[in-house]
């Protein structure tokens, strides 16, 4: 073997594994954010948990406010729906803006149940109601720090496979575009749930 084929093969083997790199940093950036969502994942199963408790303890003090307690249910499922199919498919575009808006109205129907609880002082005294409160809004800090971790990852991703020479392998290999998880409530819902009555 010439002094030119040597060249040649080292040549090649530099762009192989230069692909390689690139190829397997687009993995690595599309398991980040897959893990990313499994943290969030793991929270908003707390918070579904947490729901029918505070739902059952409310029940017994405001029961002429029936709908609206039905109402925190009929969002909490419908989120949990929400979250199930974002949990099959992280990053989906359509899953992940499904389960923002079923986050909000969620997060909106907790907003007027602990409002209407406000009117019922023996309820605003339970100490069940009262821990269970605080345990949703220690939950609801743990979503937004895991939304922030994985938003940032996706970020990350999609920033790597939309500049060169990422892009091309992105193309390539079927590396689509990951989707941010946005909160869709509005600015006041988007405070956590009042611990203190």
């Amino acid at each position: 073997m010439g002094m030119e084929s040597w060249i040649f093969l080292a040549i090649v083997v530099a762009v192989i594994a230069w692909a390689v790199a690139i190829y397997n940093g687009l993995v690595a950036l599309r398991n980040r954010f897959k893990n990313g969502f499994a943290q969030i994942d793991v929270q908003l199963k707390r918070r579904y948990d947490l729901i029918p408790n505070l739902v059952e303890t409310a029940k017994g003090y405001i029961k002429h406010e029936r709908e609206t307690l039905e109402a925190v249910i009929k969002a909490r499922n419908s989120a949990m729906g929400a979250a199930q199919a974002a949990s099959a498919n992280p990053g989906n575009p359509a899953a992940m803006q499904a389960l923002g808006q079923a986050e909000g109205a969620l997060t909106g129907v907790l907003g007027r149940m602990f409002a209407l609880a406000e009117s019922y002082p023996d309820l605003k005294a339970n100490q069940n109601m009262l821990a269970l409160q605080e345990e949703l809004t220690s939950t609801e800090n743990k979503v937004a720090f895991a939304r922030q971790g994985y938003n940032d990852s996706v970020m990350e991703y999609n920033v790597k496979r939309e500049s060169f020479p990422g892009n091309i392998f992105a193309q390539t290999f079927g590396f689509g575009a990951a989707e941010l998880l946005q909160a869709t409530e509005s600015a006041e819902e988007r405070k956590a749930p009042q611990v203190k009555f």
